[in-house]
């Protein structure tokens, strides 16, 4: 018994040490291979560097005029000055349209009177034609003068409208919001809008430019609507001004055989020292992802 038991504990042992020899092995083996290496993700700079102009865009110089004929009584601008919406920039001597006003006012007035009185005769002879003392055609004419004189009341209505409008043309307001950049009418000179309305002031919006790059061809598919821009002009050495790209133009300009695509974009609010024209050194950064690979 005492044979039985010793080899027991010796067979005991001997599987534990073969587990003690190859547990270690074997997770090593397993951790191995179930490990994954992720290469660490940076952001990498792809640059595009070109030149360009700072321009007014489309629409952003507005010519104000007059749409009726008369004095400039007052002029309240001059060039430089600032203007808000809806301001008054000048105004054109009334008397000629208040004039035409009050002769429409009496005009309604009168075809008033004659529309009520057509009524009421009709309505006289209506009562008495179904006797036969008054002719059939008497009857006609009646009703026919009521309705031409209701449609007179109605022109001169039209009239009354229109006067109204004329006179509200004598007022001459900015129709945005800008800078005064130039004044061809001055105050006691008179306006004629009989052909076309004459411009005497130019306004150029707030907001008015914006910036032209011309990307290479080789360079352009690396530039994204959205991206931003900073560039820099030779008036002001050493600063960097801010834009975001607004969209790219389809066509492309071939210039002594080199094909570029103008890049428009939006120039930052802040930056008004900036005047059209100016040529622009431009960076466009825009930013990718690359895998970098441990070594």
């Amino acid at each position: 018994m005492w044979f039985l038991a010793g080899a027991m504990l010796a067979t005991i042992g001997g599987y534990a040490a073969h587990l003690a020899m190859k547990s270690p092995a074997t997770t090593a083996v397993r951790a191995n291979a179930s490990a994954t290496i992720r290469p660490p993700v940076r952001e990498v700079a792809n640059v595009v560097t070109t030149s360009g102009t700072v321009r007014l865009r489309t629409g952003a110089v507005v010519r104000v005029g007059a749409q009726v004929s008369g004095i400039i009584s007052r002029l309240n601008v001059t060039v430089g000055s600032k203007v808000q919406r809806g301001a008054v920039i000048a105004l054109v001597d009334p008397s000629a349209q208040l004039a035409r006003l009050e002769q429409a006012k009496a005009q309604i007035e009168i075809d008033r009177v004659a529309r009520d009185k057509a009524i009421r005769d009709f309505g006289r002879v209506q009562k008495i034609a179904n006797s036969g003392l008054i002719a059939v055609q008497q009857v006609d004419d009646l009703r026919w003068q009521v309705q031409l004189t209701v449609a007179r009341v109605a022109k001169s209505e039209t009239d009354l409208r229109a006067a109204q409008i004329d006179l509200s043309y004598t007022t001459i307001r900015a129709p945005i919001s800008g800078t005064v950049a130039s004044v061809s009418t001055q105050q006691g000179e008179t306006v004629a809008a009989s052909f076309a309305a004459p411009t005497f002031v130019t306004i150029v919006d707030d907001r008015a430019l914006e910036l032209v790059a011309m990307v290479d061809e080789t360079d352009i598919a690396g530039v994204a609507p959205g991206e931003s821009i900073l560039f820099s002009v030779e008036a002001y050495p050493g600063r960097e001004f801010k834009a975001t790209i607004r969209r790219i133009d389809p066509t492309a300009l071939i210039i002594s055989g080199v094909v570029n695509y103008p890049v428009i974009a939006e120039i930052s609010p802040d930056a008004n020292d900036l005047k059209p024209d100016m040529t622009a050194s431009i960076v466009i950064t825009k930013a990718s992802q690359t895998a970098q690979l441990p070594t």
